[in-house]
């Protein structure tokens, strides 16, 4: 990545629309793995870690204008979690939730078991290294959030 879009990403405020276009991005990434990467670690690995932040540049793209709103209407509480460390807590918590679905088999309790779509998106076997992917995406996250910060 260019200096410049690691400026952007990390700025005290980037806009819905960075992180619309960091979103449209990592999804292109994640496709391209998807279709080309071998099995191994740029697939296993990577791509977990790169879909933590895929969801958190996905939400901050819808969730930026609800922040003020929130805030103004339900207190502190909701505008906690709306800044960066803690969406991106409630990320990583959402796909330990997915991962851990996958290992109660969520896919076919929910009667889509004959659905690809649904095997793909969900998931079908856990895998605890995807965990640590996630953990990973969440450090990410996290790093970029006190850089910021600093700068």
């Amino acid at each position: 990545m260019s200096t410049a879009v690691i400026r952007a990403f990390i700025s005290r405020n980037p806009s819905r629309k960075s992180f619309f276009i960091y979103a449209v991005l990592l999804f292109l990434t994640e496709v391209l793995i998807a279709l080309y990467a071998p099995a191994g670690f740029i697939r296993g690995f990577v791509g977990d870690v790169l879909v933590v932040i895929l969801l958190f540049c996905m939400v901050r793209a819808v969730v930026s204008p609800v922040e003020k709103a929130a805030a103004k209407n339900t207190g502190d509480g909701i505008k906690r979690l709306f800044q960066t460390p803690w969406l991106a807590f409630a990320v990583l918590l959402f796909a330990f939730a997915i991962e851990f679905g996958q290992y109660w088999g969520l896919v076919d309790k929910l009667g889509l078991g004959g659905n690809r779509l649904a095997r793909i998106v969900i998931g079908s076997h856990f895998d605890p290294l995807d965990l640590v992917a996630y953990f990973v995406g969440y450090l990410i996250l996290l790093g970029c959030y006190w850089k910021s910060r600093q700068s």
